[in-house]
């Protein structure tokens, strides 16, 4: 069935990771799993200084300036029950370098995770939600 605005915004919001998808300019679509935090309107993902990785300038940075457009999905799975299943789509549009956002959501991030509670960020990626679908195999 399909999930309302209110009911697709409540599952983004209380989820706790995603697969955030952006464009890449050859290969097309770049596909990672993330985990995020919302404020209000606003979306923010981590690059953080936590994990191991080659640079601290990711892919997705890079796909972001050439295209703003991206797209997240949180889903649940139940391979027992299916009526338990679930997904929500956020398309998403990133608002380039705003600082003040980035602060606010990196706060909000530490709170959610006590991996980030000395917000370990290189950057925090702040992005505009502008639509929330959602469809679920049960109803609320």
């Amino acid at each position: 069935m399909k999930l309302s605005q209110t009911q697709a915004r409540q599952r983004l919001d209380a989820h706790d990771h995603a697969v955030l998808a952006t464009v890449h300019p050859r290969r097309g679509v770049d596909a990672v799993p993330v985990v995020y935090a919302v404020d209000g309107e606003y979306l923010g993902i981590p690059v953080d200084r936590v994990k191991p990785k080659s640079s601290t300038r990711l892919q997705r940075e890079r796909n972001l300036e050439a295209d703003p457009r991206a797209t997240l999905l949180v889903e649940q799975w139940d391979a027992h029950d299916w009526s338990r299943l679930w997904w929500v789509r956020a398309e998403l549009r990133w608002a380039g370098p705003d600082h003040s956002r980035a602060d606010a959501l990196g706060a909000a991030l530490a709170r959610r995770y006590p991996q980030y509670a000395d917000q370990p960020f290189a950057a925090v990626l702040v992005f505009h939600v502008e639509a929330v679908t959602g469809w679920s195999g049960s109803g609320p």
